[in-house]
C-alpha cells in the first residue's frame, strides 16, 4: 500500500482500516513548541482502541522542524488540504491559524508559562484599547464574531477573571485544567541527583543553564554580549554549560544558521541542546539558570537553582504576567562585571520564598492537568473515560552533555 494511500484510509476511515467504528481525533501541529505542549494531550488517548488519532501539520511562520520531530516520534501526518476536507469528531490546537477552516468542533491548548506576549498585530482593535495576549484575546478566539472553538483550556482561575473581559462569549466553553510542565517539573525534583549523573555532572562541577526564548530581545538575539563572558570565563573553572534555544530560532534560521553562529561554542564546553529535547530535566539540574523573559525562565521558579535574568524588554511583555513579575524580583546579569562573581553573589543573596508569587501564577491547579484534561477530552468525544488514572510517564533521563558540546551543535538528527 502506498503513503498517500495510508494517508487517504485515515482520513477517509474506509475499508483498509484493520480497527473501525473509531471517534477520531486530529492533532493540528503549527510548530515545533505546540507539538511539545499537545504530546501531553494527545498522549492521554493512547491504549484507547475507541479513538483513531490523525496528525496534520498547519501551515506557520515558524513550522520548520515540526514533520521532523514528529516522525521521531513515529507519527504519519495527512496533508492539510485533505484535513480541511474532513469531518473529524474533534480537533487538538495549541494555534489558531487556520483552525476555524476546520470541520470538527476544535479543543485549544494553552502553551507556554502564563499569558506573556500580547498581540503584536494591533491593527484590528478599537482605538484605546491595549492589545492582550492571543488566548485571551477576542482575534484569537473568535471567526468572524462566533466562538468556534469546542473548548478552551486555561492554566490558572485567574485567566477566568481576565477572559470574562477580554472575551466573555469565550467562558461557557473555558475550562482551567493547569500546566503540563509544571506538574512534570515537582513530580521530578526528587530526581534531580538522577538527571545531573545522567547529564555527566561530576561531584564539584555546577551546571549553568541558559535557556533562550525567540525575538530580538531574547538572550539568543543579544547573545553577543552574553557569549565572550560565558567562552572566556565558565568553561574549566569547574561549570558545565549548556544553551537550550526556543524551537522558533532554528526554524526562523535555520538549523544550519544557528550552528553557524554558534561555531565558537564547539569543543568550548559549552552544550547547545537539540530543538526537540525534553528541557524540563536539564532545568531541574541546574545551579544555576540564566534566563530572559521566555517561559523556561518562569518555570525555573520551580527549581532548586539560582536565577538570573538578561536584560529584557518592558513593552512587549504583558504586565500581569509571571515574566512581568519576575523581572521585578530577579537580580540582573551585567557585562561590566565578573559572571562567576555574580553567579555567586545572586547565589549568596537568594532569599528564601522570593519566588513564590511567581511560581503561583503558572498553575492553580498543580499535579491536575493529566486529570482535567482528559475529562475535557473524553466529554467532548461524548465517551466515557478509561477506568484508571492517566499514565503520565516521568520525565526521561537526558543525554550527556558531552554529546552536544562537541557534536553539530543541537542540529535536529
Amino acid at each position: 500500500m502506498s503513503v498517500k494511500t495510508t494517508k487517504s484510509a485515515l482520513i477517509e476511515q474506509g475499508q483498509w482500516l484493520t480497527v473501525s467504528d473509531c471517534k477520531r481525533v486530529l492533532v493540528v501541529v503549527h510548530t515545533v513548541t505546540f507539538a511539545q505542549r499537545l504530546r501531553e494531550v494527545f498522549g492521554l488517548l493512547e491504549a484507547d482502541l475507541r479513538i483513531q488519532v490523525v496528525f496534520t501539520v498547519a501551515p506557520h511562520a515558524f513550522g520548520g522542524g515540526v514533520s521532523q520531530y514528529l516522525r521521531g516520534l513515529g507519527i504519519t501526518t495527512v496533508p492539510w488540504e485533505e484535513a480541511l476536507r474532513a469531518e473529524f469528531d474533534l480537533a487538538l490546537a495549541a494555534g489558531s491559524r487556520g483552525v476555524h477552516e476546520l470541520r470538527a468542533p476544535v479543543v485549544r491548548i494553552s502553551h507556554g508559562a502564563g499569558h506573556i506576549k500580547p498581540q503584536t498585530d494591533a491593527s484590528s482593535l478599537p482605538p484605546g484599547v491595549a492589545p492582550v495576549p492571543g488566548m485571551l484575546s477576542r482575534q484569537q478566539l473568535l471567526h468572524e464574531g462566533r466562538m468556534r472553538p469546542g473548548a478552551v483550556v486555561y492554566a490558572h482561575e485567574r485567566d477566568l477573571t481576565e477572559l470574562a473581559r477580554t472575551c466573555p462569549e469565550a467562558l461557557p466553553v473555558a475550562h482551567v485544567v493547569g500546566d503540563p510542565c509544571v506538574d512534570r517539573i515537582l513530580a521530578g525534583l526528587p530526581r534531580r541527583g538522577q538527571y545531573r549523573e545522567a547529564l555527566g555532572i561530576g561531584v564539584g562541577e555546577r551546571l549553568v543553564i541558559i535557556p533562550s526564548t525567540w525575538g530580538p530581545t531574547s538572550t539568543f538575539g543579544r547573545l553577543d554580549s552574553l557569549l565572550p563572558q560565558l567562552l572566556s570565563q565558565l568553561p574549566g573553572r569547574g561549570y558545565r554549560v549548556a544553551l537550550l534555544l526556543h524551537p522558533n530560532i532554528y526554524a526562523g534560521h535555520g538549523p544550519w544558521q544557528v550552528q553557524s553562529w554558534l561555531a565558537g561554542c564547539r569543543g568550548r564546553g559549552i552544550a547547545v541542546l537539540p530543538p526537540e529535547a525534553d528541557w524540563q530535566a536539564p532545568l531541574i539540574a541546574a545551579d544555576w539558570i540564566i534566563g530572559d523573559h521566555g517561559s523556561l525562565s518562569a518555570y525555573a521558579t520551580l527549581t532548586e537553582a539560582t536565577l538570573l535574568l538578561t536584560p529584557g524588554p518592558r513593552r512587549q511583555i504583558s504586565a500581569s504576567s509571571p515574566a512581568a513579575l519576575l523581572a521585578a524580583v530577579a537580580p540582573v546579569v551585567s557585562p561590566a562585571y565578573p559572571l562567576e562573581e555574580q553567579l555567586s553573589y545572586a547565589a549568596r543573596e537568594r532569599r528564601p520564598g522570593q519566588y513564590e508569587q511567581v511560581a503561583a501564577l503558572l498553575s492553580s491547579a498543580p499535579g491536575e492537568f493529566h486529570r482535567r484534561m482528559r475529562a475535557v477530552v473524553y466529554r467532548l468525544l461524548n465517551l466515557g473515560e478509561p477506568a484508571h488514572a492517566p499514565v503520565v510517564s516521568p520525565l526521561p533521563l537526558p543525554p550527556a552533555l558531552d554529546r552536544w558540546e562537541t557534536t553539530d551543535l543541537g542540529l535536529a538528527r
